[in-house]
């Protein structure tokens, strides 16, 4: 896998619809942010979606599509309350099993949102097809791309500014890889 390409064109594509990318970011966040984290989930699917569109259409990131996956809200929930859960209570016993299962279930589940909104699955078979994905073929690669997907995520956490900028590269350079992978 080529790495360096999926870098090039997510930063192209972030730097071509910087004002489009950066307005659906504000807006995925407000929204995520005023509904208290519940609508989280499913706004970044629509989130996902739009740069997935981005990507392979070039089609312009609107702030509406943020609502465009939102039958994907109570699968998303669901699974999302779980995995908050199995955390917690791995943070709770111990902090190491807590970090260990956040990694496996990043590791695992780094192309189900991807999965779901580009191939209409379902939560379980977009799990299945996510596990599959990263176990089946280029181990190392799918590894790297989720510890430079990580780490541009925590940096574009740690401000606004790095959020609104940071994160639409984020998740252009995964659907990138996601793209090659599928």
């Amino acid at each position: 896998m080529d790495i360096k390409y999926h870098i090039e064109t997510a930063w192209t594509h972030s730097i071509h619809n910087l004002l489009p990318v950066a307005l659906l970011s504000l807006v995925a966040a407000a929204v995520s942010i005023f509904s208290l984290g519940i609508l989280a989930p499913v706004v970044f699917a629509g989130y996902t979606h739009s740069l997935f569109q981005l990507l392979k259409f070039n089609r312009e990131p609107r702030p509406g599509d943020v609502f465009s996956q939102i039958h994907l809200f109570f699968p998303l929930l669901l699974f999302w309350v779980v995995i908050l859960i199995i955390t917690f209570i791995g943070f709770t016993l111990l902090i190491i099993p807590g970090i260990i299962f956040s990694v496996i279930i990043g590791y695992i589940g780094l192309y189900i949102i991807p999965v779901m909104v580009d191939k209409q699955y379902g939560l379980i078979d977009a799990i299945q097809k996510s596990i599959s994905i990263v176990t089946h073929s280029q181990k190392a690669d799918h590894f790297i791309i989720f510890i430079i997907f990580t780490a541009l995520t925590i940096a574009g956490s740690a401000s606004f500014l790095g959020f609104l900028l940071i994160q639409p590269f984020a998740t252009l350079f995964l659907l990138s890889a996601y793209e090659h992978t599928i």
